[in-house]
């Protein structure tokens, strides 16, 4: 073993005994050591342990454990300390920017154990509540995970948006006149991305490849025929496909679904559709009706577009209300009013969910009932005093191990709605997780089940259930499924819309807003369209009036 894996695993050590509180002293020795030994101009391997202790630094306790770690590959003391660390906490040492004290902190204070709860987290803001962050830690620790994510060479959706824009922008003013349009999975709205591929239509193909392969635009390019690759700045993949315009409309559909959905559409048509003016002509070909990008995931689609059957589907104008929001009454940023005005004024919505976290979420302030009977009163005075807008009384309910919920029916019957959701305890087996969820499904109470998986995309799995199961019981009990619209979860994953929709399951596209600017249910609704929900099976597509009688009909029930 070299000396710098020796250090490295000296220097996790003392991280570990900072992070567990133990003995000051020793812990700067240990610490004190690895930097030694990091720049020691000799091999400590072969040193006999009088060799060893006699080193500047390093001494008879510190000799005993560089001898075991090189005898055992390990210490007795470290593999101790691992077993009692979550695996994510020890890796969030690795963060540029946060040290030992404040992964204890992270940790022990805010109930964080994963990166990917780390990072979403940041994106709710609660870091800067915590002892010892402020707003410049929380955005320099997010940036520092975002690096790692792009390290992986996945991104998430919403993270590629700007940059994908800005590059089609640029290439539409370089090429003015050309056909230029996103494929591949960004074009289907996918969650994660791995590739942008962009289709450009140039009079001249020759001349647009030359142009694009001496430009700016990218790093790292390489031609290859018709494709342009490249990476942007932020290391995202980019594949341009350059072809001659009148070919542009047939290499865009060929780009743009997944292999399976091109060859169902491809072997339905007769004809040869070299030169189409427009994509729905290769539908027309195929005796389909127009199959819109997000939709073109093998062949699910085809019998109902041959059927003239297809979902008109949601747009972001179907939704008249937000549901599933916290305020300052939890963890949240702003308050019921703020968030309540800015649903009205700059969203023009006609109503508020509030629900903030329940008793059982300690690290986001959870409601006692002591508080949830004020911030009740609190809506109803904000309901008699905003004019063409309604503040529903909601909140978010912990589904506890067992999956009932965290308050006793006299306060549950309380509420106007329940989103019921796991928080903790998460690594519960299928066939306990799909359980617990399906009791607390079964509560005459719940009103809606919350981020069904509690996944977090590119971070966190979440727990494994039985989703038929689970959307079976929903639709027997009459519970709305939740599609979480923060880009970091978007969860029921669309994979599984279909079939929900098929059972009679009515969807809601919940933001899980923490401040006003997490209101938009933007990627929400990208995901919904993705699963093929239309306006007539979405909760908050209804009105205030269409709505209210729901929740009403659910609690007479």
């Amino acid at each position: 073993m070299e000396n710098k894996p020796i250090s490295r695993t000296l220097r996790l050590l003392s991280q570990l005994m900072e992070l567990h509180e133990v003995n000051p002293f020793k812990i700067k020795s240990i610490a004190n050591a690895a930097f030694k030994v990091d720049k020691l101009p000799y091999p400590v391997a072969g040193k006999s342990f009088e060799e060893l202790e006699k080193i500047d630094g390093i001494g008879k306790s510190l000799a005993t454990k560089i001898i075991e770690l090189l005898q055992t590959g390990t210490m007795v003391e470290l593999e101790e300390l691992l077993a009692a660390t979550p695996e994510g906490v020890v890796e969030m040492m690795g963060i540029k920017g946060i040290g030992p004290k404040k992964v204890a902190i992270i940790w022990h204070d805010l109930g964080i154990e994963t990166i990917g709860e780390l990072y979403y987290a940041c994106n709710e803001n609660r870091l800067i509540e915590a002892k010892g962050f402020g707003l410049k830690t929380q955005e320099e620790i997010s940036k520092a995970i975002e690096f790692r994510m792009a390290s992986n060479g996945k991104f998430l959706y919403s993270q590629v948006l700007p940059e994908a824009n800005a590059l089609l922008d640029e290439l539409k003013t370089t090429f003015a006149g050309a056909l230029v349009e996103f494929a591949g999975d960004f074009r289907r709205t996918c969650e994660t991305i791995s590739e942008l591929v962009i289709v450009l239509g140039a009079r001249d193909q020759q001349l647009a490849t030359n142009t694009l392969s001496h430009s700016n635009v990218l790093s790292n390019i390489v031609v290859t025929g018709d494709h342009i690759n490249g990476e942007l700045s932020n290391g995202l993949l980019v594949d341009i496909v350059c072809v001659e315009k009148r070919y542009f409309y047939k290499e865009l559909f060929m780009q743009t679904g997944n292999d399976e959905h091109i060859e169902a559409v491809l072997k339905r048509i007769i004809d040869t559709v070299d030169q189409p003016e427009n994509e729905e002509l290769i539908y027309t070909k195929a005796g389909l009706a127009f199959i819109k990008p997000e939709l073109r995931e093998g062949d699910a689609y085809i019998e109902k577009a041959a059927n003239n059957a297809l979902p008109q589907l949601i747009s972001y104008h179907d939704l008249k209300g937000t549901l599933h929001n916290h305020s300052t009454w939890s963890d949240g940023v702003n308050t019921v009013e703020e968030m309540a005005l800015y649903c009205r004024d700059v969203l023009k919505l006609e109503y508020l969910g509030m629900c903030d976290h329940s008793k059982s979420a300690f690290y986001a302030k959870g409601l006692s009932i002591e508080r949830v009977l004020q911030q009740q009163e609190e809506i109803d005075h904000l309901n008699k005093k905003l004019d063409g807008f309604h503040i529903f009384k909601g909140i978010e309910s912990d589904i506890l191990n067992d999956g009932s919920l965290d308050y006793p029916d006299e306060i549950l019957k309380k509420f106007d709605f329940i989103v019921a959701s796991v928080h903790s305890n998460l690594k519960m087996d299928e066939e306990k997780a799909t359980a617990r969820i399906i009791k607390a499904v079964e509560n005459p109470y719940t009103t809606i089940l919350g981020h069904p998986t509690g996944r977090l995309l590119l971070s966190r799995k979440g727990y494994p259930i039985d989703h038929k199961k689970v959307i079976d019981a929903c639709a027997a009990n009459n519970v709305v499924i939740e599609i979480n619209a923060n880009p970091l979860r978007l969860d029921l994953d669309w994979r599984w819309h279909q079939y929900a929709l098929e059972k009679g399951v009515w969807l809601s596209i919940n933001p899980d807003a923490h401040r006003t600017e997490g209101l938009d249910m933007h990627y929400g609704t990208l995901v919904a369209r993705k699963g093929g929900l239309f306006k007539e099976r979405c909760l908050n597509a209804l009105s205030l009036a269409e709505i209210k009688q729901a929740f009403a009909n659910k609690k007479s029930h």
